[in-house]
């Protein structure tokens, strides 16, 4: 069954903020291999103008996937998530995402296209901090394979 076109344009408003925390950044530093010591010392952070240590750019996906999963989810929808996989994923940040962030993500379905039997969503996510301002914005493209594929 195809996504239904008609939630090109919806909009998934936050229901909950994310508080970032150090360890977070830590451990998602040290799974993805990057050691740069901005990701695990507040005091090499502040020495590069940080207020504490920041995440990797790709930290967010963290928040992006719970994001993503409601849209997903949505039975309206039509997605058969068996038939679901990664298919693009990109970040523009306004800055760096650090310890202390409070953050909330604002998800809007941006585009349903058919290609060759297959159905592309691209979902566009901003995240903003407590103050209500750009932290970044992000998008991920889902391919959802047809019947046939």
């Amino acid at each position: 069954m195809p996504l239904d076109p008609s939630f090109t344009g919806r909009t998934y408003p936050p229901d909950s903020t994310y508080e970032v925390g150090r360890e977070k950044i830590r451990e998602f530093a040290l799974a993805i291999g990057d050691a740069s010591p901005v990701h695990v010392d507040p005091e090499a952070a502040r020495a590069a103008g940080y207020p504490d240590v920041i995440a990797p750019p790709t930290f967010l996906t963290i928040i992006n996937l719970e994001a993503i999963n409601t849209i997903v989810a949505d039975p309206e929808l039509g997605l058969d998530y068996g038939r679901m996989v990664h298919g693009d994923q990109s970040f523009s940040h306004v800055r760096p995402v650090h310890a202390g962030d409070v953050l909330s993500i604002t998800t809007t379905v941006e585009d349903i296209k058919s290609r060759a039997g297959n159905d592309f969503l691209t979902v566009r996510a901003e995240v903003t901090d407590a103050a209500g301002e750009l932290v970044c914005t992000t998008r991920a493209q889902l391919v959802v394979r047809g019947e046939d594929a």
